[in-house]
């Protein structure tokens, strides 16, 4: 907050922040004549567009008082922006600017009066965000002049002898050190304490419980040649403190992180042993992108012998040693999908340094708040203090935030394992150096960028990539290719590779895109398609400006770099052109969009472009643009750990890793088969169990958690709470700060019941011992599937031992997965007389299926395909009663007698509980246990360190909500919500803070999306049933309700046509079952689950008038696909925002019905008309079916849904539907036709959610 005084002494309380789109309005407003004089013409929405950088300063009403923008290229199109730096050379003397330390001002607008405070204060913040900036430009017309109150600000800059540009232009400046200067560093005295401990005591937590009070004054008082204590001041005031020690422990740092990048922390020794191993030991990266490891070459940069003034500190006698490639980063894509990685090999080898220590580490450091971002300019004084050592070094706990210090500082990649409990960052002396310059790339640097890439997978690749530009600048295909050089002291040190991005309209269509820029405001040449992406790591902190310089030299506003699923590894050729960029971390991964699935042939002429709808290999987005490369995320380093790839585990990972400003160094999987997702499209093994729809391949490829988590492959057997760590297979310990547990429950090997069939035992005698855990080893043709890696791996046994051969299968269990188990036995081939489906008892009234249609036609299908079925059955022994390591027979008992029968493979599905092993974990590690891991309202455990979700837990009874858990929600909600739970704990974004309700502690959340299962069930039927959250309970029982609502069917479930809807009294669709024959679009029946009925075209009307036979049909017209776009849910809620806050003119009060007379209805009032047809505008490459809106003069306006034409109801003419409005009932008598949208549902409950 600071204190604005106005020029007639008025004051205002401000404080800057980051301009938002919201803003432009109250910019436009503060515009004034001298504005448009000095500026030009300003497109504001635009300008924010392509600024590097915009601050608004607000008042405590959150009023704008002021804004400026900046850009790395001059206003008033003085020049190209790509050759600026030239242009100021030959015009302007004594001249220091360069893109690294430059920006320009493009527009500055202030209260009247506020003008001069408000200028200082908004460079004032300027300076501090970017540390690098020294100048801030200003080019106006040679005839115009500042403000008066402005003049002070800027002061003009010389033009050289016979430049002519001041003729048109004045040139004005505003340097760093008016208004953030840098800071005086010098060796601390005694004398500082009384001005640092005031700084301490503000200091965490940490600092006051690990140090005593005087142990500043022991740092200081001890110093030595080893000990060094620095302070740095302002105005003869120290404001911060560093303490040094050159006694470094590189090897522990050697054992905790990978340190081959660095050398080792150690200076080149010959008898240094270099060569790493073949693969990692845990999959990990510091981009989170798997990395295969290579032989860690140093890649000689030379001496540095000519060295500008600015960057004569960073010089030791000599020459800077070397400077080592990132040889674990910058991988090509493979890289980033790699299989997932064993437990560390015994005896793996680790790189031997005999060499000197060449670090010294930074004890403690502390600076205060105002003076923070100059924290860096302790280094080049530090530095001298060491001549002999390289690296600077320095350890900070999981749990402290990132600071501004170490955001220069190259974060090492530390070990899965590694329980030291700190991240160790690093910083050579040459990255002071601030002559980084980026150009174009051109032929005599092809053997410089060789050297630099000659250690990574792909260089052949982006060798022949810039052959590619220095001889034609084009792609074979015609694409536009260009190369760009980062170099120091003529020294090339990056490397980067772009294309025009041609698939732009694909990109806007499948990517959530808009999120990070407006589209509207961007040409198609402005896009770029980011290749290779190379830097040396000692400059790892200049990455942004490299993307910076990239965007300004290409004439670019944005760049996209796509990541590829593991499967198209050597079978897919293009996009192995890629290398991984290092600059991952600096993009912003971009969300995929749900995809409308067209009926193409019913669309014809009127169906979306091939642009829209075709069908291409998915790939996970990451971008960056002119607006974002100024902005830092802020890194998490937390050790976050998440067991079990189920769902919930899934749905967890993906909330965190596209939450746009943060970043998370440390996750961690813990799974059994490692990622899900990473087999071939369409696989039939997929078909043994039931599908969730919670994520499909193509979900698990746009997310690539592969880039963003550490994988660790194994079962978790333990958890120490007391030193935080997970115990793996029984040998791997991985440490966590927070664990969350997600294992789910799986079906375990099922216990005999040892009865002697010989003696005729009923059901009633062995219900006590049944079902229990076996313990022993499972029978090697026993299964029980869990995942599709369980899966593949039956199939193949099948394939091998039965499909050919003539035993017995016998599938046991009552969950719908033996149904679609014994559909893939049958389609594997194998007859269906030698399957027989074995039920035990049901453990509740409710069936899986629970639809007696459906169960019927499933019957007659079993029994045509010859599929024996038994009921009531309970396993009694394998084989002759011992433990079989191969079943050969089992025998069963029943409420009447027993039988036997010969087996060759046996499918358990009989019972599902939290697996042995994950159960015992939990109970040795006293976490509260009652039948599942006990959880409170905020999937908290007993331990605060430890959450849980899923199926794997139960809520506290102090709740009383009896059956109710996690297993009747979606998993996929329930992994968002967790993660929302979590993100306050790591988010420095401030949040309105509101008290809870009183009693809000003992309630459970609501859960709200529908939870799905489908599958293939026998007879080759197609099965999905979508409901919502709650407890089974038999289908005829709610039917006899009487608040049960309205069901509508049509086809049936023998002929394979069926379709149910379930709509409840407030008319919401509340469930959708379908059996069909035929494939049907999943994805968009989903969006059908809590739409109103009148949404769905006056639902109700159409089949109480008999016009709906087949709602398979009925939800392909045309009318429906904005329904399943997804962006119509921000339609409803607006629309919805419209109704709630003003009773619309045209509609009758709430408490009115409808007037009868069609004649006396408003179709649609404009301010319900409106939002719809910008929306439908805005969408019109997805909905081109929809007509546009008539304009004035050309008829009366539609109503919503009325066709063009023709076959009202049908999609009218070549099947193009019309969504003119969205509220008002249908005429009497003219249903067909109309998409009524709200109307009288809008005053029941829900009506627009």
């Amino acid at each position: 907050m600071t204190t604005l005084t106005s020029s007639r002494g008025n004051t205002e309380v401000v404080s800057a922040r980051r301009t938002e789109s919201r803003d432009v309005s109250d910019i436009i407003g503060l515009f004034n004549d001298f504005t448009d004089a000095v500026f030009g013409r300003i497109d504001v929405m635009y300008l924010l567009e392509k600024s590097n950088l915009a601050l608004t300063l607000c008042n405590e009403k959150n009023e704008v008082i002021a804004h400026a923008a900046f850009l790395d290229y001059p206003n008033w199109n003085i020049t190209d922006q790509s050759d600026w730096e030239s242009f100021l050379h030959e015009n302007y003397i004594n001249n220091k600017c360069t893109p690294l330390n430059t920006l320009f001002m493009h527009l500055f607008v202030a209260k009247e009066d506020y003008a001069a405070g408000c200028s200082q204060e908004i460079f004032r913040r300027a300076f501090i965000t970017v540390p690098e900036l020294q100048f801030i430009l200003l080019f106006i017309p040679a005839d115009e002049n500042l403000e008066p109150d402005m003049g002070s600000v800027f002061e003009k800059m010389m033009t050289a002898p016979g430049s002519v540009v001041d003729k048109k232009f004045t040139l004005l400046v505003c340097l760093r050190h008016w208004y953030h200067p840098q800071l005086y560093v010098r060796k601390a005295r005694l004398e500082d304490y009384e001005d640092l401990m005031p700084i301490w005591t503000r200091q965490s937590e940490t600092l006051k419980e690990t140090y005593h009070e005087y142990f500043l004054v022991d740092l200081i008082e001890c110093q030595d040649e080893e000990n060094q204590a620095v302070v740095c001041e302002d105005s003869g005031t120290a404001v911060g403190f560093m303490s040094l020690c050159s006694q470094v422990n590189v090897s522990l740092y050697q054992e905790c992180f990978d340190l081959g990048p660095f050398h080792g922390l150690c200076k080149p020794h010959p008898e240094d042993i270099l060569k790493m191993p073949q693969k990692p030991s845990i999959q990990e990266d510091e981009d989170k992108s798997n990395q295969t490891s290579q032989e860690a070459e140093s890649v000689s940069s030379g001496n540095f012998e000519h060295i500008h003034d600015q960057d004569t500190a960073v010089q030791k006698d000599g020459a800077v040693d070397e400077l080592l490639l990132d040889g674990v980063r910058g991988k090509d894509f493979k890289a980033s999908a790699t299989s997932l990685l064993e437990t560390e090999e015994t005896g793996a080898f680790h790189p031997v340094y005999r060499g000197a220590s060449n670090a010294f580490c930074i004890r403690l450091f502390f600076i205060d708040e105002k003076h923070e971002t100059r924290s860096l300019d302790f280094l080049h004084y530090v530095f001298k203090l060491f001549p002999d050592k390289d690296f600077c070094v320095i350890l900070v706990p999981h749990h402290v935030p990132e600071f501004h210090l170490i955001q220069s500082f190259v974060r090492v990649v530390p070990s899965c394992t590694s329980k030291l409990g700190h991240e160790l960052y690093v910083f050579h002396r040459a990255g002071l150096l601030k002559s980084l310059n980026v150009r174009r790339a051109t032929t005599n640097d092809i053997h410089g960028v060789k050297m630099l890439i000659k250690t990574l997978s792909l260089n052949e690749s982006i060798l022949n990539d810039l052959k590619i530009f220095t001889l034609a600048r084009r792609d074979p295909d015609g694409t536009p290719v260009q190369a760009f050089i980062a170099e120091v002291l003529d020294q090339i040190v990056g490397i980067s590779v772009i294309r025009d991005e041609m698939d732009i309209e694909y990109i806007r269509s499948h990517y959530n895109i808009e999120d990070f820029i407006h589209f509207n405001h961007y040409q198609p040449e402005e896009h770029g398609h980011l290749y290779h992406f190379v830097l040396n790591p000692v400059f790892h902190h200049y990455t942004k400006h490299f993307l910076k310089e990239i965007l300004r030299l290409a004439h670019k506003s944005s760049l996209y770099y796509p990541i590829y699923p593991q499967y198209v590894e050597g079978k897919f050729q293009n996009p192995c052109a890629h290398s991984l960029t290092s600059a991952l971390h600096y993009m912003v991964p971009v969300r995929p969009r749900r995809q409308i699935v067209y009926p193409l042939e019913e669309l014809g002429i009127n169906a979306p472009s091939e642009q829209v709808s075709k069908d291409q290999l998915c790939y996970s987005l990451n971008h960056i643009n002119r607006k974002l490369v100024l902005e830092s995320k802020t890194s998490i380093n937390s050790r976050i750990v998440v067991v079990g790839a189920s769902d919930v585990g899934i749905s967890f990972l993906e909330t965190l890793i596209f939450s746009p400003h943060l970043k998370f160094n440390n996750l961690t999987l813990i799974s059994i088969h490692g990622l899900p997702g990473k087999d071939l499209r369409g696989s039939k093994h997929r078909r043994f169990l039931i599908n969730s729809h919670c994520f499909n391949d193509e979900d698990y490829a746009q997310m690539s958690l592969c880039s963003w988590v550490n994988v660790v492959v194994g079962k978790m057997t333990g958890i120490n709470r007391a030193a935080k760590y997970v115990v793996v297979s029984k040998e791997k310990e991985i440490p966590y700060d927070y664990l969350v547990l997600c294992t789910g429950q799986k079906y375990q090997v099922l216990s005999p019941t040892g009865a002697d069939i010989s003696k005729l035992p009923t059901n009633a005698e062995v219900l006590s011992k049944w079902p229990q855990r076996y313990p022993g080893k499972a029978p090697s043709n026993h299964f029980t599937l869990n995942d599709d890696q369980d899966c593949l791996k039956a199939m193949h046994w099948l394939k091998e031992n039965v499909v050919s051969s003539e035993g017995n299968v016998i599938v046991y269990g009552n969950t719908i997965d033996v149904y679609t188990t014994v559909e893939t036995l049958l389609s594997l081939g194998i007859d269906g007389s030698r399957i027989h489906l074995v039920q035990p008892p049901l453990s509740s009234n409710v069936t899986c299926l629970n639809n007696n249609e459906i169960e019927s036609a499933v019957g007659e299908a079993l029994s045509k395909a010859g599929v024996s079925v038994y009921y009531d059955s309970i396993l009694a022994q394998w084989n002759e009663g011992d433990d079989p390591d191969l079943i050969t027979c089992a025998a069963f008992t029943t409420n009447r007698k027993p039988f036997k029968l010969q087996c060759s493979a046996f499918f358990s599905f009989a019972y599902r509980t939290v697996d042995y092993e994950t159960f015992k974990a939990i109970n040795d590690a006293c976490l509260v246990f009652d039948g599942r891991l006990v959880i409170d309202n905020e999937f908290r455990t007993n331990d605060v360190s430890i959450r849980a979700a899923g199926p794997l837990t139960k809520y506290s009874r102090r709740y009383y909500v009896g059956e109710w858990t996690h297993s009747n929600c979606s998993s996929k909600e329930i992994g968002f919500e967790l993660a929302a739970s979590m993100l306050s704990l790591f988010d420095p974004t401030p949040k309105p803070s509101s008290e809870p309700p009183e009693g809000a502690d003992r309630l459970i959340p609501m859960y709200n999306n529908c939870k799905i299962k489908g599958g293939v069930l026998p007879g080759g039927y197609i099965y999905l049933h979508i409901s919502k959250p709650e407890i089974p309970t038999r289908l005829d029982l709610e039917l006899a309700l009487c608040d049960y609502g309205m069901e509508i069917i049509t086809g049936e479930a023998r002929r394979g046509n069926y379709f149910r809807m379930h709509t409840n009294i407030y008319s919401m669709v509340e469930s959708i079952t379908c059996f069909s024959k035929e494939p049907f679009p999943v994805s968009n029946y989903i969006c059908l689950y809590g739409q109103h009925e009148r949404l769905l075209n006056d639902l109700y009307y159409r089949w109480n008038e008999g016009q709906i036979t087949d709602l398979y049909s009925y939800f392909r017209e045309p009318w429906s696909m904005a329904i399943y776009h997804d962006r119509f849910i921000d339609l409803k809620k607006e629309l919805r925002q419209i109704l709630m806050s003003e009773q619309v003119p045209g509609l009758p009060p709430a408490a009115e019905p409808p007037p009868e007379d069609p004649e006396e209805r408003n179709p649609c009032p404009p301010p319900l008309r409106d939002p719809i047809i910008r929306y439908l505008r805005r969408h019109r490459s997805h909905l081109p079916m929809y007509a546009p809106a008539r304009t004035a003069g050309t008829g009366p306006t539609p109503t919503a849904g009325e066709t063009a034409a023709g076959e009202r109801g049908r999609g009218g003419l070549g099947g193009q539907a019309e969504l003119g409005a969205a509220a008002g009932p249908p005429p009497a008598g003219d249903g067909p036709g109309r998409l009524q949208s709200a109307g009288p549902a809008v005053r029941a409950e829900g009506g627009i959610a």
